[in-house]
């Protein structure tokens, strides 16, 4: 194996994230290159962001997965760690990834396990552990994020693997913040939605809060994580209602004739 192909291009995409920049990107210092591609922040992310390397770009906002697309290109090592701004990379998961180059990836592309912190506190639960998101180490030739807006996943021409060390991830600073993302989030998704042609049901607003609250409280034990996985999953109970209420009223907009259909079971 030629040195090239041990080496690690970390890519970033950043949006109004001046508190998180710094500690992601000094948690990356030891990748052979640091990518971050930002979609014209209005703070400092981008200033912070050339502290730590000359590699900063800018992209209009079309999508995540479009975004980390683009991201990727810029990178010019076969190897790729993706890091989101609220994440960390911890001195285990880079030895281990380092290692593994080394000895010779067994695998095209490598999930990796994320310990979240919310509240101050470490969730264990919730269906927040491990936490897998897309591979977050791959070969960038076998590849690729579908163009999702959001929750987009992944193309892989090749075989997974996981990784043992993890990633720490700070996804909310507190509970105002996780309400300016929800905000963000499901608006995104609800475009997908619409893009999908998915209908409207009434009782969705009633169901699906309720079986989200369910499903991290009970079902995923977050009550072992005392009052944070409660808030926690009420928060996410209340993110589910917000999607649908969205959902219903670009339905309503859209003609009485679509409204009529929505209310149908």
């Amino acid at each position: 194996m030629n040195e090239s192909s041990k080496k690690v291009s970390a890519v970033v995409i950043a949006y109004n994230d001046e508190p998180n920049m710094r500690a992601c990107l000094e948690s990356l210092a030891w990748a052979d290159e640091l990518i971050v591609v930002d979609s014209h922040s209005t703070d400092a992310t981008a200033q912070i962001s050339r502290e730590f390397t000359d590699q900063v770009y800018q992209h209009d906002f079309a999508g995540f997965g479009k975004l980390r697309n683009e991201a990727v290109a810029h990178a010019t090592h076969d190897w790729v760690f993706s890091l989101d701004t609220d994440e960390r990379a911890t001195p285990e998961i880079r030895d281990e990834i380092r290692k593994t180059l080394e000895q010779g990836p067994q695998a095209d592309a490598y999930f990796v396990p994320r310990r979240n912190y919310f509240l101050g506190r470490r969730i264990r639960r919730c269906g927040w552990y491990p936490d897998y998101r897309q591979p977050q180490l791959f070969h960038k030739g076998r590849m690729r994020y579908t163009e999702d807006l959001v929750h987009e996943t992944f193309e892989l021409s090749g075989n997974i693997g996981y990784l043992k060390e993890h990633v720490d991830q700070y996804p909310f600073r507190n509970i105002d913040q996780f309400l300016m993302k929800m905000d963000r989030y499901s608006t995104l998704m609800v475009e997908e939605m619409v893009k999908r042609k998915d209908q409207f049901f009434w009782h969705q607003l009633i169901t699906h809060p309720a079986f989200t609250f369910f499903k991290m409280f009970i079902l995923r034990r977050g009550f072992l994580d005392r009052k944070p996985g409660l808030i926690l999953s009420g928060l996410y109970a209340y993110y589910t209602f917000v999607k649908y209420a969205k959902l219903w009223e670009i339905m309503r907009k859209q003609g009485p004739q679509d409204c009529e259909i929505e209310t149908h079971t």
